[in-house]
């Protein structure tokens, strides 16, 4: 599946670096991170989250990136985390495993969660484990027809990690999370979207396609209004209702400090389509 524009993708070479075993390319305002071991079902390894928070990090940064899409090659998009490429430590002592967690897969999650341009997650095959909650951090999720969503932890005796526990009863509740994680059942996209877990389930082939229309969508929106919109969702789940409204009304003062926010206004009083800049 071609899966980001192709005349400014970093092409694979043979050597296994993380340049050609997670694919950058920009288009038009839009970061395409697409992950790239399609042998071993794009199972996330150390090098390959490092370069992913990286990329959102810079994404952040850049005035000239103004959404980003995370995709994958091949049959999956992420069978979870290959911790093989690890860095070598010695013998396990306490508190090793809580901090392996810590500074991997709840980083990885948090960077999508925290990163400043909305995230669009095109997931094109199968996503488990930690490759499930690497989609649903993100801001809006678009799958094909053939993906499907597992909570494998429980099949290997496992809690699960990389944030689940934490995103999935807010996207779903409770009592639909603890079913997806006691029984690690293969959940498919039609049925993810009817949970509320994607927006919208599209045919194998259109999947590109759609992500491009709406990361082209969100690229030409008001870039500074959608980050802050981003930060009040996202911390409404953990935030009663007087705390909520004062970070909205601190959140509309920030942002009519902004040019889009003035050109949206005069849009509107002089009946023109906006032309948002993202500043």
């Amino acid at each position: 599946m071609p899966s980001s524009p192709e005349d400014t993708t970093d092409h694979a070479d043979p050597s296994g670096s993380p340049e050609s075993l997670i694919l950058h390319a920009t288009d038009n305002g839009v970061s395409w991170i697409t992950l790239n071991r399609p042998e071993a079902m794009n199972a996330v390894t150390w090098d390959q989250r490092e370069r992913i928070i990286a990329l959102l990090a810079e994404a952040s940064a850049d005035p000239g990136i103004r959404a980003v899409v995370l995709t994958a090659t091949g049959r999956g998009f992420c069978a979870g985390a290959d911790l093989r490429g690890a860095p070598k430590t010695g013998d396990r002592v306490p508190g090793d495993v809580a901090r392996t967690i810590r500074l991997g897969a709840q980083r990885l999650i948090a960077a999508v969660l925290d990163c400043e341009k909305p995230v669009l997650a095109a997931v094109n095959g199968t996503a488990a484990g930690i490759g499930a909650h690497l989609a649903f951090a993100c801001d809006l999720v678009l799958a094909a027809e053939s993906a499907k969503f597992i909570e494998v932890f429980v099949r290997r005796g496992l809690v699960p990690d990389g944030g689940g526990a934490y995103l999935l009863p807010r996207l779903i509740g409770p009592q639909r999370a603890k079913e997806l994680m006691f029984f690690g059942d293969s959940l498919p996209a039609a049925e993810a979207e009817r949970l509320g877990l994607v927006n919208r389930t599209v045919p194998d082939a259109e999947l590109t396609r759609t992500a491009r229309a709406w990361a082209q969508r969100l690229a030409e929106g008001p870039t500074r209004a959608i980050a802050l919109t981003k930060q009040l969702v996202n911390a409404s789940m953990d935030e009663g209702r007087a705390a909520a409204f004062a970070a909205e009304a601190m959140a509309q003062e920030i942002n009519m400090t902004t040019q889009d926010a003035n050109e949206g206004v005069a849009s509107f009083v002089e009946r023109r389509a906006a032309k948002y800049r993202g500043v």
